[in-house]
């Protein structure tokens, strides 16, 4: 059932960040597009990614964002997919280490997409609601690259 490529489901249009920005930008974005996710490149190398959970877990005070930068605090070993990596390799991912994002790259590093445990949840609940009471305007998406804006 889960046997479809990770392409298939993965946001393509993305916010990313750069090492040498600041967290007070950072939060910016995650507030104005509420995301927990940003994976951080160099020329579209994926070099990182940073979270919610890493400002939380680096206890850094907001008094201090705009003079930390996204380098000190992002995670740099990334778990990530090739993009024909089944979604189910993205389930049992999500499961065995608890976190939620998994970007994809090419054999090159560079950023094609991410995939987070919300596109999984949603691909398995289009399969057995096919026409939903409520959540209706994630059913009318054609496709992912709509889910994420550039910055």
């Amino acid at each position: 059932m889960m046997n479809e490529g990770v392409h298939s489901i993965m946001s393509k249009n993305l916010i990313t960040v750069t090492a040498e920005m600041n967290l007070h930008q950072v939060r910016q974005l995650f507030m104005e597009n509420n995301i927990h996710h940003l994976p951080v490149v160099n020329e579209n190398k994926l070099i990182g990614i940073l979270t919610t959970y890493d400002l939380w877990k680096n206890e850094i005070s907001p008094s201090d964002y705009k003079s930390t930068k996204v380098k000190d605090v992002m995670t740099k070993t990334v778990a990530k997919l090739d993009p024909h990596d089944k979604i189910g390799t993205a389930a049992e991912v999500f499961l065995d280490h608890r976190f939620h994002a998994l970007p994809v790259v090419d054999d090159h590093n560079n950023l094609l997409g991410i995939v987070t445990s919300f596109d999984v949840l949603l691909y398995e609940f289009k399969k057995e609601y096919p026409k939903p009471i409520l959540f209706k305007h994630l059913f009318d998406q054609t496709s992912n690259d709509s889910t994420r804006i550039s910055a």
